[in-house]
């Protein structure tokens, strides 16, 4: 058995300036990768992230105030980031645990009932490295989700972009046609597998509602500023360069509470207003991607 490939290994580099200058149909100039992000929190684990830590640092399980935290954003969160994207008839791409349908099958009907593209958030929300048989894994979240989404799911979105060297080989022999975890480009890019090809896609750790407020702790009009940064910089590239793919990911216990959610909305009004803009799925981005590069 060969060594699994390091990330040079499975990626050519390619410099921005020199790769083909693609166009997106109808004269648009940049498809806007939204993910919202579903996520079930076990309670007999540690949280995945913490906004309010225990007296004296103490690790804490069962972890209440953590878990409320999140559950929140599932209660109520959802439904508040769900309207504003209604609002704009748009339906993202859904990054979901696996775990999700059983416990949240409300949520999971009215994403699958909005037709919002299901990627797969592995099965449950901890690191990758920490999963006892990830082969395993992947196939039981592909499982559950194709049968709770109505499709085949074609993404893969890992638990905080964790993934060890062997991930991909995994991926892509289970069927996943793209994934987002190596944020490395403004259009999706090749990645080598022993089972074919599997593409990027431009995910982004900064404009994401999790780096931006519970690690960095910028004021919630950051969303929004850099949000529109990112756009109309995208927008004006694409003028001269081709299309160009931007990543935004939201999650309900952030975006969704009522002092935040309004400039998550300015947000969508400011791009939605752009003629040269668009909302496409990742599915829907693999598909031209491929069609653009053959």
């Amino acid at each position: 058995m060969t060594d699994p490939q390091k990330p040079h290994q499975r990626l050519d580099y390619q410099a921005a300036i020199d790769r083909p200058k693609l166009a997106l149909p109808s004269g648009k100039r940049v498809a806007v990768f939204l993910v919202v992000n579903i996520e079930r929190w076990d309670i007999d684990r540690a949280m995945p992230r913490q906004v309010l830590s225990a007296p004296q640092g103490a690790s804490v399980i069962p972890d209440l105030p953590n878990w409320a935290w999140h559950e929140y954003g599932m209660r109520v969160g959802f439904w508040r980031l769900k309207a504003a994207l209604d609002l704009h008839g748009i339906a993202p791409t859904l990054a979901i645990n696996g775990a999700v349908p059983s416990a949240y099958p409300r949520v999971t009907q009215a994403c699958r009932d909005a037709g919002w593209e299901f990627m797969v958030h592995g099965y449950h929300q901890i690191a990758t490295h920490l999963v006892a048989d990830q082969r395993a894994m992947i196939r039981d979240a592909i499982a559950t989700l194709r049968q709770a989404g109505g499709h085949d799911p074609v993404g893969w979105l890992a638990p905080g972009l964790t993934q060890t060297l062997d991930t991909p080989d995994l991926l892509a022999e289970a069927g996943i046609k793209y994934c987002a975890d190596w944020v490395v480009d403004d259009l999706p890019a090749t990645l080598r597998t022993a089972h074919g090809p599997m593409l990027t896609m431009p995910y982004s750790v900064e404009l994401n509602d999790i780096p931006i407020m519970m690690i960095q702790h910028h004021r919630a009009e950051e969303l929004y500023d850099r949000t529109v940064a990112q756009f109309e910089r995208l927008y004006e590239e694409a003028g001269d360069q081709g299309a160009k793919v931007m990543g935004l990911a939201v999650h309900p216990f952030i975006s969704g509470v009522p002092h935040r959610i309004g400039w998550f909305e300015r947000a969508l009004t400011h791009i939605a207003s752009r003629p040269g803009a668009l909302f496409w799925q990742g599915r829907q981005i693999m598909d031209w991607y491929q069609r653009a590069t053959a």
